[in-house]
């Protein structure tokens, strides 16, 4: 540690930005402590005997003449098995408890607190940097493993029998190398891996318009632009509530303090679908509010992805969810600004596009140093200013992620949720994942996708016409056309969180719609150039079919089917 006390002093304070003079031997994003109170703060610039700091937390009271310390390590996270459940601020610092002070080095838990440790290796075994040393009992269903830090292999010289332990016993020694259930690391550094893998399945959302038409591999990355009231965060709850991931890491980056409020009710009353536990026993919440300091809110999307790597490590897959990454966007130019760094288009910093793509390029599927496979899948939210998706942050964000989920103003407006746009939004990684599904006995998915995305654009399209001319104007068939649209929008892609039956949808389910829905449509087609006009088509009541999606439980797929049966028949009768 170099303690410079008595020799560093700040020199000038605006805001977040603090420049200290005199502080020897530091280096750039080295953590250092500022004034009375040990503000922790990061060097982010040196020039001369100058260093410039962004500070973590309200300098209010910090003056010229304030002492300065170095801590000699960059900005780390505290991670250990105490995450899961919890609540933690931009700085992985316990929000659900007393002040913990990271520069300090504590814990993200009491550090009297003990926990239930099953080792997996015995003395003599050779291990390799990753491999699994033993479990941690959390309380809930999935297990905390405690892994050889990427520099200890070799022979294991002491195990710890099973028992309890606080967080900093030593639990392994491996080659000289202590191991403890805790393990601190610097949060902008990306966590090793043996190998980075390429995507070959889906991350399954849970909402039908994402799986069927815009899916995102497992360790992709997406994004959701969208303006205000488009649905942005419900749509991300969403998804963190219902997709098949192991750990939910959900990141409240600077968003209103009733919207996390809401964030942590559901998530400590909601039963787990995948283990029947509580959800939040496998989600670990940053909550960084817009009330709480500016720059802990830039730092809070490297802490999240910090904890998913964590994970990722142990052989889970992890799910970043960042809720916005317009707001963490804000406060690089607001710092940017304060220092002088020449302001780029609409004043955010030159370097926005690399934070970008530095950020997004953590996700991934890998293998880990221990052999095992893992995955961090990232999706960030995206609050364009008055909805304009040629902005900076939406445009930049766009070129980085495998997948678009762009929410529609007047879809929402209409009440359609997820208000995703389907003209606006695409998935990259859509070839691979439907090579995914043919090889799990699901040849038609490709097929399907692309029959649902024409049946909307043509819909799309006729709509336009349609305002201009009167939908009684157009040829039947045209006519069919519109009518087709609106089944596949209200029958397969309208979804509510609402609705017990309807706030998960399995793939199974999603099948069946889409199936049914084609199907009728075929029959509209079919009837229309035969004996039925349009206009008795049109008229016909299709309610059976698409109340399917709310009515029927994810299991029922013979109900769906057999609501389908009806629809035809009644629609072969009335010709």
């Amino acid at each position: 540690m170099n303690e410079t006390a008595g020799q560093a002093r700040v020199v000038r304070v605006s805001g977040p930005l603090v420049e200290v003079a005199d502080l020897a031997g530091v280096a750039v994003s080295e953590l250092v402590e500022i004034g009375p109170h040990r503000l922790p703060a990061e060097v982010v610039g040196i020039a001369d005997s100058r260093a410039t700091l962004q500070s973590y937390e309200y300098t209010g009271g910090l003056a010229p003449g304030a002492g300065a310390w170095a801590r000699g390590y960059p900005l780390s996270a505290p991670l250990g098995p105490w995450l899961l459940g919890g609540v933690f601020d931009g700085l992985l610092r316990p929000l659900t408890g007393g002040p913990t002070w990271l520069a300090g080095g504590g814990l993200g838990a009491s550090t009297d607190a003990v926990w239930s440790w099953q080792p997996t290796v015995k003395t003599g075994d050779a291990v390799a940097a990753g491999s699994i040393l033993g479990v941690i009992a959390t309380g809930g269903a999935l297990d905390y493993r405690v892994i050889a830090p990427a520099t200890a292999s070799g022979y294991v010289e002491h195990v710890s029998s099973a028992g309890s332990y606080r967080a900093n016993d030593e639990l392994v020694q491996v080659n000289g190398v202590v191991v403890t259930m805790t393990e601190r690391w610097p949060v902008r550094q990306p966590r090793p891996c043996a190998e980075r893998r390429d995507i070959d399945r889906p991350l399954v959302t849970g909402q039908r318009v994402l799986d069927m038409l815009f899916p995102v591999g497992r360790g992709g990355s997406a994004a959701v632009p969208g303006g205000f009231g488009t649905g942005k965060t419900l749509l991300l709850q969403q998804v963190a509530k219902w997709c098949d991931a192991d750990v939910i890491v959900y990141i409240g980056c600077g968003e209103r303090g009733n919207e996390m409020a809401d964030v942590l009710d559901d998530f400590a009353v909601l039963t787990d679908p995948r283990t029947g536990g509580r959800l939040a026993d496998r989600t670990v919440i940053i909550a960084n509010t817009s009330n709480m300091p500016m720059m802990a809110r830039e730092a809070s999307i490297y802490s999240g992805a910090t904890v998913a790597e964590h994970f990722r490590d142990m052989g889970y897959h992890a799910v970043v969810i960042a809720d916005s990454t317009s707001r963490w966007a804000e406060a690089l130019r607001e710092f940017a600004s304060r220092s002088g760094v020449m302001p780029a288009e609409e004043g955010y910093p030159a370097s926005l596009a690399s934070s970008l793509a530095a950020f997004y390029e953590r996700a991934g599927p890998v293998t880990t140093l221990g052999g095992l496979t893992g995955s961090v899948t990232v999706i960030g939210a995206v609050s364009p200013p008055g909805g304009d998706l040629t902005e900076p942050v939406s445009a930049l964000t766009q070129r980085f992620v495998r997948a678009v989920w762009s929410l529609d103003h007047d879809l929402a407006y209409a009440r359609h949720y997820p208000a995703v746009n389907w003209s606006g939004s695409f998935s990259r990684d859509a070839s691979t994942i439907a090579s995914w599904y043919a090889g799990e006995g699901d040849t038609g998915w490709q097929i399907r996708r692309a029959l649902l995305s024409s049946i909307l654009a043509d819909s799309d399209r006729l709509t336009a016409v349609a305002e201009l001319v009167g939908a009684s104007s157009l040829p039947d068939k045209e006519r069919v056309q519109l009518l087709a649209g609106r089944l596949v929008r209200e029958g397969v892609l309208q979804q509510s969180s609402l609705v017990p039956n309807d706030a998960f949808c399995s793939p199974e389910k999603a099948v069946a719609l889409a199936d049914a829905t084609l199907d009728v449509i075929d029959t509209c087609f079919e009837l229309v150039d035969g004996t039925m006009s349009a206009a008795d088509i049109e008229a016909f009541d299709f309610s059976t079919l698409l109340r399917a999606a709310s009515d029927v439980a994810p299991d029922n797929i013979g109900e769906i089917a057999r609501r389908h049966d009806d629809v035809v028949a009644r629609l072969r009768g009335a010709q």
